[in-house]
């Protein structure tokens, strides 16, 4: 997958879809699509948004496939060192391990793990989907 083609072709939709896939267990870095878009001249109040709403969908997919699909997820995260890892993150942080949603490889898995475990949507959205954003903001402002 091409983020950077998706970006210079797309703008911010193709970040957008970046930022999203990026969110999912699909290997793009919405990071890359971010630096991309801001070294194109993208506004950064537009790429901020974009990529936000993008990776906060793509978070939000996670948790509701671990919520609905509670025995397939959990099969498909022991199936993987990574997705062990977040099971016991999850399982001995409780829904504080979602501090870590917003870290590479690790984070999408959590995000699954915080549907499976039942973790209130309310707390997923700020703390998941909030250090999502913040990760951005701090990228948006160091560049």
């Amino acid at each position: 997958m091409d983020q950077v083609a998706w970006v210079a072709e797309y703008g911010w939709w193709g970040l957008a879809a970046a930022a999203f896939l990026g969110a999912t267990l699909v290997p793009v870095s919405s990071e890359i699509a971010v630096v991309t878009a801001l070294k194109l001249g993208m506004p950064a109040w537009q790429v901020l948004l974009s990529a936000s709403v993008g990776n906060s969908l793509g978070a939000s997919l996670n948790y509701v496939l671990g919520w609905l699909l509670s025995d397939p997820t959990t099969r498909k995260l022991s199936a993987t060192r990574i997705g062990r890892s977040a099971l016991h993150w999850t399982e001995r942080f409780g829904k504080w391990s979602l501090l870590g949603s917003w870290l590479p490889v690790i984070g999408d898995p959590l995000c699954l793990a915080a549907g499976l475990f039942r973790i209130s949507l309310p707390f997923f959205a700020a703390v998941g989907i909030g250090s999502r954003i913040l990760r951005y903001v701090l990228l948006v402002l160091a560049f």
